[in-house]
């Protein structure tokens, strides 16, 4: 322990010393922190829109104004459909809202008129949100021309339901709430892992782990002695960066935040092992750099920090099953907006728990063939 002590007061000193890296620990992380909570919105408004009205009666205008009026749409201009299209090709129009010639005089007679909706698809999640918006729109107008403008009886009117709903755990849908929690996972994986191995390949360029390895020093205190300031550091960001969310974006904490760092700290021990792993494998920091960066990118990607697990296909389903930043995130939203505790959690924590061993014994068994 007096040797794994030295260690540790020997790299804290070196690490507060390099001006280089207090940036990327304390700095970097909260610009990071604040500026994708903002900028990973998943809500898109302001949506460019062209209209065609070939009818311009009353009713039309009364559509133009609901869809305007819903804060989700523009307009763009009100046009030709020769300008309209030009203007979807040209990307200055997400969409083009044409309403036909007797747009009113079809309701009124024939209880029917068609509008044609295009939609500029080459970003299919903008695109699919911005027609789902808009045949709501649509679809709340027509209801409401159905049972109010028309005075249909309840035996002409169509059959219709009440519904009442709830959101659980995110009643006011605040999509910081969900991505806040996995941002900061995202800030301590980098810690943990890109850190770490980077520290320990440095003593290679620097040709100091020679001189380390003929010394009375055995592996297992320089490779605890390495790591361990990264776990503390690492766990010390998370501390931070739960505060800067509590007071920037008022996260709830529905759960014990004692199980999130009991889960992070056995996390981190598996970032530490990868970055253990990746640094027997590499001799300079750049290859360190990018091959930790190929594999983070990965798990992140895959993490459902960004998109649905479920929603992707089945063989990367399975594949998010060996990807520890997948649990992490379930976990971390799990306790802060669900209030999960042991009994949730227990199965991620212990999974998480293999993780490390493995990880960790595979790093240390090839640090010690090689080193």
């Amino acid at each position: 322990m007096r040797t794994i002590f030295f260690i540790l007061q020997k790299e804290f000193l070196q690490i507060f010393r390099n001006k280089s890296m207090l940036p990327i620990i304390f700095v970097v992380p909260v610009v990071q922190l604040l500026v994708l909570a903002f900028a990973t919105n998943y809500e898109i408004r302001n949506l460019s829109i062209d209209i065609v009205d070939h009818d311009g009666g009353n009713w039309s205008q009364q559509l133009k104004g609901k869809l305007l009026s819903s804060g989700y749409f523009t307009l763009n201009r009100q046009t030709t459909d020769k300008a309209a299209f030009d203007d979807l090709e040209a990307n200055t129009a997400d969409l083009i809202l044409t309403i036909p010639r007797h747009f009113e005089r079809d309701l009124v007679r024939g209880n029917e008129a068609k509008v044609q909706l295009l939609v500029n698809a080459i970003n299919g999640s903008k695109a699919g949100l911005a027609a789902g918006y808009a045949q709501s729109i649509l679809g709340d107008f027509n209801r409401r021309i159905r049972m109010e403008w028309l005075a249909l009886d309840e035996d002409d009117a169509p059959s219709h339901f009440d519904t009442s709903f709830r959101y659980w755990f995110n009643p006011g849908l605040n999509y910081k709430f969900f991505m806040v929690p996995g941002i900061l996972v995202v800030l301590v994986t980098l810690i943990g892992a890109f850190l770490s191995g980077m520290n320990i390949v440095k003593e290679k360029e620097m040709g100091t782990i020679e001189q380390l390895n003929v010394t009375p020093i055995r592996k297992f205190h320089f490779i605890i002695g390495k790591l361990l300031p990264f776990w503390i550091i690492a766990l010390f960001e998370l501390a931070f960066g739960l505060m800067v969310g509590k007071l920037v974006f008022n996260l709830p904490f529905a759960g014990s935040l004692g199980w999130i760092f009991l889960f992070a700290a056995v996390y981190l021990l598996v970032m530490l092992g990868l970055g253990l792993l990746i640094s027997t494998f590499t001799e300079t920091q750049q290859q360190a750099m990018f091959i930790t960066w190929f594999f983070l990118i990965i798990c992140i990607l895959m993490s459902g920090l960004f998109t649905p697990i479920e929603s992707m296909p089945g063989w990367a389903q399975h594949i998010t099953q060996f990807n520890p930043v997948a649990y992490f995130v379930k976990v971390i939203r799990m306790v802060m907006l669900k209030g999960s505790g042991w009994v949730d959690i227990r199965q991620y924590l212990f999974i998480m728990i293999a993780f490390a061993a493995v990880l960790n014994a595979v790093a240390v068994w090839n640090y010690r063939k090689t080193a």
